[in-house]
C-alpha cells in the first residue's frame, strides 16, 4: 500500500475542521452562487466527497488513520445523546392529533415501503435480485430509512450496525440526496396549490390556525451566550451518556452471544452486536434526559455541537472511500423512487381519512425525509409563525430514527431470503 502524503492524524483533523467551517459558512451564505450550488449538492454530500477525493488522490489514507474509529466510538454516541435530549415531547403532543397522526403515517410509510419497493424492483428488474443479494444492497438501503426517519446520526448508526461498505454507502448517499431533494421541491411547489389540495383532502384547516395562534402566544425565554460551565455540562452530558451506553452495552451484547445462532434464524442476530446496544442505549438515555431540566441546554448550543460531531463523522467515513471504484446503480434509484411514492400514498390516504390539511402532509413528510434543516423551511412557506411545527416534528423524527431503522432492516433482510 503506497504511503499517503499526510499521515499525521492531527494534521488531518485540522484540515477536516477547516473544510467543515468552509462548508458551513458557504451553505449559509446569501450569495446566489452558493445558494444555487447547495440547492443541487447538499452540504452533507460535500462533507463526504471532499475527504473521499483526498483519499482517492493519495493525500490521506482512511485505512491508516484512527479518526474513523475515534469518531464512531466517541462522537456518534455523544451526538445521539445530545440530539435526543433536546426533544420537547410534551410540546410535540400539544400539536394535536391530526399533525401527529399524519406525521406518523409518513414514518410507517417509510418502514413498510422499504421491503415493498425492494421486493418489487427485484421482481421487475432482470438480474437485480441476484445483484442485490450478492452485494447485500439491503445494508445500504436501510441507511436511507435511518436518514429519512432520523437524520444523519441514525443513518450513520445503521451503517455501522449492519456493516454497509463505503462503496455502497457512497452510491446510497447520492440516491438519498437526489430523491429526497426532488421530493422537497415537490412539497414546496404544492404549497402554491394548497387550497385545491385541501379541497381534495376535505381538510379542516381550522387546526392550522389553532397551532399558529398557540405558537404566536408562546413566549420563549431569551437566549444567552454559553459560558464555561454550560459548555462543560453539554460535553459531560454527551460523552458521559456515551460512556454509560458503552458500559451497559457490553453486558447486553455478551449475554446474548450464546443465542446468536438462534437469533439469526429470525434476522435478529445484530442484537448480539456491542455497537448496536451502544446506539440503542445512547438514544434511549437521551430521550429519558429530555424529560429533565437538561433539555434546556438546547438554548446553549447542544444541537449545534451534536451536528458538528455528526458532520465530522461523515468526513471520516468519506476518507475511507476510493472514488475510482464508484459506480451508479439504476436499480437502487428505482427502489428509492418507489419507496418515496409509497410514503406519499400513506400520508395522503391518512390525511384524507382524518381530513388533515396539506400543511400537515408537507411538514410531516419533510420532518421525516429532510429533518430539522428543511422541515422548518417548508413550514415557513405556509406561514413564518408555523416554522416551529417543522422543528418539533423533525425532533420527533430524530427520536424515532434508530428504532424505525432497526425494524426496516429486519423487514428488508427478509425480502432477500
Amino acid at each position: 500500500m503506497p504511503t499517503p502524503l499526510i499521515t499525521n492524524d492531527a494534521i488531518i483533523l485540522g484540515i477536516f475542521l477547516v473544510l467543515l467551517t468552509f462548508i458551513f459558512q458557504t451553505s449559509q451564505s446569501s450569495h446566489p452562487f452558493w445558494q444555487q450550488l447547495y440547492s443541487y449538492i447538499p452540504s452533507l454530500l460535500l462533507c463526504y466527497i471532499f475527504p473521499a477525493a483526498m483519499n482517492s488522490l493519495g493525500i490521506i489514507s482512511g485505512e491508516q488513520s484512527s479518526l474513523y474509529k475515534v469518531s464512531t466510538n466517541y462522537l456518534l454516541p455523544a451526538a445521539l445523546v445530545l440530539l435526543t435530549s433536546t426533544a420537547d415531547l410534551r410540546a410535540i403532543a400539544r400539536l394535536g392529533q391530526k399533525a401527529l397522526i399524519t406525521f406518523l403515517s409518513g414514518t410507517v410509510g417509510i418502514i413498510a415501503g422499504a421491503p415493498i419497493a425492494f421486493a418489487l424492483v427485484m421482481w421487475l428488474l432482470p438480474g437485480f435480485r441476484e445483484q442485490a443479494i450478492a452485494h447485500e444492497y439491503w445494508k445500504g438501503l436501510v441507511t436511507i430509512s435511518g436518514s429519512w426517519i432520523g437524520g444523519s446520526s441514525s443513518q450513520l448508526a445503521l451503517k455501522e450496525i449492519y456493516g454497509c461498505s463505503e462503496e455502497l454507502f457512497a452510491i446510497i448517499l447520492v440516491v438519498d440526496a437526489v430523491v429526497s431533494t426532488s421530493w422537497t421541491a415537490c412539497l414546496i411547489y404544492g404549497a402554491a396549490y394548497r387550497d385545491k389540495i385541501d379541497a381534495w383532502l376535505h381538510a379542516d384547516t381550522s387546526s392550522i390556525e389553532e397551532v399558529r395562534l398557540r405558537i404566536l402566544a408562546y413566549k420563549e425565554e431569551p437566549d444567552r451566550p454559553a459560558n464555561l460551565v454550560d459548555l462543560s455540562t453539554i460535553l459531560a452530558l454527551g460523552f458521559g451518556g456515551g460512556a454509560l451506553a458503552h458500559a451497559l452495552a457490553y453486558g447486553f451484547s455478551t449475554s446474548l452471544q450464546p443465542y446468536k445462532t438462534a437469533l439469526a434464524t429470525y434476522g435478529l442476530d445484530p442484537f448480539t452486536s456491542n455497537f448496536l446496544w451502544v446506539v440503542i442505549l445512547s438514544t434511549s438515555l437521551g430521550i429519558g434526559l429530555s424529560f429533565t431540566r437538561l433539555r434546556k441546554l438546547e438554548k446553549l448550543g447542544t444541537t449545534d455541537l451534536a451536528t458538528l460531531f455528526v458532520y465530522f463523522l461523515i468526513m471520516t467515513i468519506g476518507m475511507r472511500l476510493d472514488l475510482s471504484n464508484l459506480g451508479g446503480n439504476l436499480g437502487l434509484f428505482l427502489v428509492a423512487v418507489i419507496w418515496m411514492l409509497i410514503h406519499v400514498i400513506f400520508m395522503l390516504t391518512t390525511a384524507r381519512l382524518i381530513r388533515a390539511p396539506y400543511f400537515f402532509v408537507a411538514v410531516g413528510s419533510q420532518a421525516n425525509i429532510g429533518g430539522v434543516s428543511t422541515a422548518p423551511a417548508v413550514a415557513s412557506v405556509f406561514h413564518p409563525a408555523l416554522a416551529p411545527v417543522g422543528v418539533l416534528l423533525a425532533v420527533l423524527s430524530h427520536v424515532l430514527g434508530t428504532y424505525g431503522g432497526l425494524i426496516t432492516a429486519w423487514l428488508m433482510r427478509l425480502t432477500t431470503q
